[in-house]
C-alpha cells in the first residue's frame, strides 16, 4: 500500500475563532451509549483518547435539542437539560486538556426510525408527517412546532459556545428532520416551508441559521452538513446540477454558515462528472466553488468499503491515501473528516502523521458495540 507525502493534511487551518492544527476532522459518529442520553466517563475518554490522538477537529456524534421526540434511540445524548450539559462540560474540558478542538453536533431525528425500533414517548415529527415518499409516520410539524424547533437549536448552540466548544454543527443531512424539508419525497406542505424549488424548501434551515449565528455572535463558526442521499433512499440526489446545488447551500451561507460539510459515501466520487470528468469535483469540491465557504469532504477515507457496509456487520481493510492527498493538495476542499477509521483506532491521526502506515488498523464491526 502506497502512500504520497502527506503533509497537505497537517497543514494548520483557522476560521473566525477556530484555530485547527491540522486539516483531519474526526466525523461524527452515532454511538448509542449515553445511558438516560446523559454522557458519562466512558463518553468524556473516548473523546479525549481522540484529541489525544492528534485529531484536529472532533464533531460530536448526533446530539438532540430539546424537543418532545427528537431523537430515535435512547441512546443518544441529550444537549439540554442539566445533567446533560453537565457530561458534555466534561467532555469538552477533557478535549481540551489533551489539546483538541471539538464541536457538538446539534441535531434532530424527525420521523426516521433507527435499526433496533426504539420508539420516543411522543409523536415524532417531520415536515409533512412522512418517514419517506409515501410512507407515512407521526405528524406534520405546525409552524409554532417549526419556530420551537428552531429556538431549540439556537438554544443549544448557545449551550455549546457557554459550555466552551470551539465551533458548532448543525446536522442538515442523511434523511433527518432538517434533510426532509429539503426533499420532495417528503415535503409536501402548501405552506412558505415548501416551494417547487430548492431554495423555498430550504426555508426551515436557513432560519435555523439565522438562529444560531444570533445566538452564538459573529466569530463563533458555524458547521452545518448535507448530503445528496438520504439513509431512506442511496439513490436520492436533490441537486442535479451546479445551480441547484448553490441555490441550496449559498443561502444557507448567507445566513451564516462558516463550514459546509459534504456528506457522501466515498469522497473520490466526481459529483458531476458530465462537466469535469471522473476526475473532477467530489460534492465538498462543487459546494466550495459555488459558494466560496470552507468546505469538509468525507466518505471511506482510508479504507477500501464504504460505511454502508459496516451496518451489515462487515469490516474494511485500510487503503491508500493517494487520491485523498492529491485532492487536498489541489485545494478542492479545505478539511476531510475520517470516521469508522478513527472509531478503530483513535491514534489513526498520530500515525498517519509519522509515516506508520503499516501499524493502521482496519475497521472491525465489532467496534461499534463499545467504545474503544
Amino acid at each position: 500500500m502506497s502512500h504520497a507525502d502527506t503533509s497537505t493534511l497537517f497543514r494548520p487551518f483557522a476560521i473566525g475563532s477556530l484555530k485547527l492544527k491540522n486539516r483531519i476532522v474526526m466525523a461524527p459518529m452515532t454511538r448509542l451509549f449515553a445511558p438516560d442520553g446523559v454522557p458519562g466517563e466512558a463518553n468524556v475518554a473516548y473523546y479525549r483518547r481522540r484529541a489525544e490522538g492528534q485529531v484536529g477537529l472532533i464533531l460530536s456524534e448526533g446530539t438532540v435539542v430539546d424537543r418532545p421526540a427528537s431523537r430515535n434511540d435512547g441512546g443518544i445524548p441529550l444537549f439540554h437539560g442539566e445533567a446533560a450539559l453537565a457530561g458534555w462540560k466534561d467532555i469538552i474540558d477533557a478535549v481540551h486538556q489533551a489539546g483538541g478542538r471539538m464541536a457538538p453536533q446539534l441535531w434532530h431525528t424527525g420521523s426516521t426510525r433507527y435499526l433496533n425500533g426504539w420508539e420516543p414517548n411522543a409523536p415524532v415529527e417531520s415536515p409533512s408527517g412522512l418517514i419517506a415518499p409515501d410512507q407515512p409516520r407521526g405528524v406534520a410539524m405546525t409552524e409554532e412546532d417549526i419556530a420551537d424547533t428552531v429556538a431549540a437549536f439556537a438554544k443549544a448552540a448557545a449551550d455549546a459556545k457557554r459550555l466552551g466548544f470551539d465551533t458548532v454543527e448543525l446536522h442538515g443531512a442523511h434523511g433527518y428532520l432538517v434533510d426532509q424539508f429539503f426533499w420532495t419525497g417528503t415535503n409536501l406542505r402548501t405552506d412558505r416551508y415548501n416551494g417547487p424549488t430548492i431554495k423555498e424548501r430550504s426555508r426551515f434551515a436557513g432560519e435555523i441559521v439565522a438562529a444560531v449565528r444570533a445566538a452564538v455572535g459573529p466569530d463563533f463558526p458555524i458547521i452545518m452538513r448535507f448530503s445528496q442521499w438520504k439513509q431512506q433512499d442511496l439513490a436520492v440526489k436533490l441537486a442535479e446540477t451546479p445551480a441547484i446545488m448553490e441555490d441550496w447551500l449559498l443561502p444557507m451561507v448567507e445566513a451564516g454558515v462558516d463550514i459546509v460539510h459534504c456528506s457522501q459515501r466515498r469522497f473520490w466520487e466526481p459529483e458531476f462528472p458530465e462537466i469535469d470528468g471522473e476526475n473532477g469535483l467530489n460534492f465538498a469540491g462543487w459546494a466550495k466553488k459555488v459558494t466560496g465557504a470552507a468546505t469538509i469532504s468525507v466518505g471511506s477515507v482510508g479504507l477500501e468499503k464504504d460505511f454502508a457496509t459496516a451496518f451489515a456487520g462487515e469490516g474494511s481493510t485500510p487503503a491508500s491515501l493517494d487520491r485523498l492527498i492529491e485532492r487536498m493538495e489541489r485545494d478542492e476542499f479545505d478539511l476531510i473528516a475520517v470516521g469508522r477509521a478513527i472509531l478503530s483506532d483513535p491514534h489513526w491521526v498520530a500515525k498517519v502523521e509519522g509515516g506508520k502506515y503499516d501499524s493502521l488498523n482496519g475497521f472491525e464491526a465489532a467496534a461499534l458495540a463499545e467504545l474503544v
